[in-house]
Formats: C-alpha cells, structure tokens, sequence
C-alpha cells in the first residue's frame, strides 16, 4: 500500500454503471456484471406503524424503498415508481443512496471499505454533482478509492479505441460524443431526445389509434383462447390493492418495450408507403391474449428516430435525427480530428438493437460523409455487450495494471478534499 498505488490483483476493484433505464454493476475484470436491474424504484412513504417486508428500510424519513426487478413488480398500495436521474445525472440522491446500498446488500454481499470503485457518470455531468458524489462515497461509504469516468469513454475502451465517436442511443436521448485520447470532447456533444422512451409513446399512440388495451399481466388472472382480431376474454385478478398511476404506467410500459423489441423494424431505406404496404407481417400477442399482425407500422414508428419530419405532431420541429445528431457533432470538432471520428463510429445503448438499426445509420452516414472520409461503424452483435459497453468498459479498465496510480486514493481525499476529482478524473 506505498504511496496510494493499488496492488492490481489482491484488491478486486467493482464498476457501477447507472443509468436511466437500468443499474449495471459487478467486479472488475470479469466479462458481464453481477447485477443488472431497473434503476426505476418504488417508494412508500410511511405513515406511521412499519413497512412490510421486501422493502430497504430508510431510517427515521419513513421512506421505504423497492428495489430490484422482482421487488418493483409486486403490486402494492401507494407505491410511486420513479428514477434519481434527471437527464442521466443524479437529482435524488436519497433514492441513489438506495440503489447504492442495495447493490452492495444483495449483488456483492461484501463491505465496501473493502473494494475500490469506478463509477461511469454522463459526459455532461455537472462539477458540484461529481463533487456532491466523491463526498458521499468516501464520507459515507468509506471506500479505499474511487473513480469517475465518461460512459463514452469507458464504450470506446470496450470497443478497443482511444479515439472515436460514441454514439449512444438509450431510454432518455441519443447522443453523439467525441472521445479523443480518452478524453471527452465537451464542444462536440449533440444530444437529441428521440430515443427509447419516444419510440415507446409513438407505439402507445399506434395501439390508442388502433383501439388495442394495453393490459399488464399483473391484473391478468386467466385469459380465454380467441380468434384473431376479436376483442380479448380475459379476467381481472380480484383483492389487486390500489396502486398509484406512476406504477401501472410502468407495467404498461414494459409490455410496450416487448412489443418494440419483438415487432418493430428500422427500414433501410427512408420510408416509402408503397414499400411498407408490402412488408410482410408479423403477429403479436399481447399479454391480455388479443392478437393481430402488424405490417406497415413496423417500420413507421421508428423512421421516427432518423427522420423526425415525418412524426405526426413533431412537424417543423428542431430535433435531429440519428444521422444528422453524428455529423452535426463531428463537425463540431477540429478539422484535424474528423477522419479519426467518422473512422470509428461506435453504436451503443439498448436502443440500437432494434433490427435495422445500424444498417440504416450507416447507409445515411456514408451518403453525409466527405468523400474524401473513410467510414466505419463499429456495432457488438450481442445485445449484452451493447447494452453493458460502458460497464464492460470499466470493467476492462479498472483491471489494468497501468490504471493503478490513477485512482483517488481515501488518502488523498482526505487531504485535498472533494475539488480532486476535477483533477483526477478528466
């Protein structure tokens, strides 16, 4: 332990990637962290008497908290579902602490004075944020060391590059991010809110349109066999508490997010009426057993994310689509540094496995590229490693033995106080 440099191998250094969808988080060096859960929670505000059980106890603010995918999807009385983030940094940080503790109850089951810890933070996050951040972790935590690193950076480390352009499409935005050297580009960063969640009200629009229920199968006690397009026969489970509206918003949603995942397609060329009238089909069943077959509006709703003009109810709006949120954002950096970017575009975040995806970024990037441009996209085929890249990213570096003198060590912390981390970490 001479001089605050961490032996590489006796201390297992963990990775907290938390962002707005879901919290991802494990021991560095392996290949997929231990935990993955909705960063959604439940909170219960206690009246007086005690929580039930299942619940993290928060001392003495009477706030109980539900954690976890089984814990969130137990229908309760007065549970309202929501998320620390606000645009991917923390804004509750009660709640925060929560999911903190619970990764360390259940999925690592160890104490954390023992681990070091690199945490992954968006590449806008604010300076008295990740000062607020160091403070709770070394002050209340008591961890050895820690460490704070762009997601994009941390992507581009998994995808074996210093330098590139990350382009990171999950629940809340998509945003394009330049990473030169390890570093992020903050003059580079263009940020559009066409993402998942979007993708997600334009298919509860589709099934309002289209007359479709969306029932979640928490309220689904039986269901009967019926012919295809006819209303659902399905009974309601009796003795359901009364749960808040955030809730069942939220089981709704997941029934929609299956919907996305399994029907939806990016077509690889813009959208054209005639080609989509002729798409085959595909059937899908809903929880609630009314089913249908779905053909033009596969590839309607997420034309969407690459052209926005074509959204009703967006008209003459200013967001960009996938594309242009790419070009806009090279051409934001130094002209000496673009052939690096467009030579290495990395497609990352859960809302880029919809099938289709990156064909069809790359067939507009290669008509928006310079000529002179030579252009490559780079995408992982497994969903995992573009849903975790930023964790598999702090993975890989954590475990470097040159990323050892890189830490905030408790020594320094304790000496230089919070402002370290703007000296330490870029």
């Amino acid at each position: 332990m001479s001089g605050g440099v961490y032996g590489g191998d006796e201390v297992g250094a963990l990775v907290f990637d938390i962002g707005s969808f879901s919290t991802r988080a494990g021991y560095a060096g392996e290949d997929c962290p231990k935990a993955d859960f909705p960063t959604t929670i439940g909170v219960h505000t206690e009246e007086e008497g005690q929580a039930d059980m299942g619940a993290e106890q928060e001392i003495n603010s009477g706030r109980s908290y539900y954690i976890d995918t089984t814990a969130l999807h137990v229908p309760r009385a007065g549970v309202e579902l929501i998320s620390p983030l606000k645009n991917g940094m923390i804004e509750d940080w009660n709640a925060f602490q929560a999911i903190i503790d619970h990764i360390y109850s259940k999925h690592i089951k160890s104490e954390p004075s023992l681990h070091p810890v690199l945490m992954s933070e968006a590449p806008w996050n604010s300076r008295a944020k990740r000062e607020k951040l160091t403070e709770l972790i070394f002050e209340h935590y008591n961890i050895p060391a820690f460490f704070l690193c762009k997601t994009a950076v941390l992507t581009a480390f998994a995808n074996g590059r210093a330098t590139g352009l990350v382009l990171d499409s999950g629940a809340t935005h998509t945003t394009a991010i330049p990473v030169h050297d390890g570093y992020v580009l903050q003059q580079g960063i263009v940020k559009s809110p066409l993402a998942g969640d979007f993708i997600t009200m334009q298919c509860r629009e589709l099934f309002q349109e289209m007359n479709i229920d969306t029932v979640p199968p928490y309220m689904i006690a039986s269901k009967e066999p019926v012919r295809e397009g006819a209303p659902p026969l399905w009974t309601k489970k009796d003795k359901l508490p009364p749960v808040t509206k955030s809730w069942h918003t939220y089981m709704c949603n997941e029934v929609i997010q299956d919907f996305q995942a399994s029907v939806l397609q990016v077509s690889d060329s813009p959208y054209d009426e005639q080609v989509a009238a002729q798409m085959p089909t595909l059937h899908y069943e809903m929880p609630s057993g009314y089913s249908t077959d779905y053909g033009a509006e596969r590839l309607r709703i997420p034309e969407g994310l690459f052209d926005p003009s074509n959204v009703k109810g967006l008209s003459g709006n200013t967001m960009l689509g996938v594309g242009h949120v790419v070009t806009t954002s090279i051409g934001m950096c130094d002209i000496d540094i673009r052939p690096g970017l467009y030579g290495s575009v990395i497609v990352t975040g859960g809302n880029t496995l919809l099938q289709g995806f990156t064909e069809r970024l790359n067939r507009e990037l290669s008509q928006k590229a310079p000529p002179s441009m030579r252009l490559k996209l780079m995408a992982c085929n497994s969903s995992i490693e573009r849903r975790f890249s930023s964790w598999i990213g702090g993975s890989i570096l954590a475990s470097l033995g040159t990323f050892q003198q890189m830490w905030i060590s408790k020594q320094e912390y304790d000496e230089g106080g919070k402002q370290s981390v703007e000296r330490k970490c870029p």
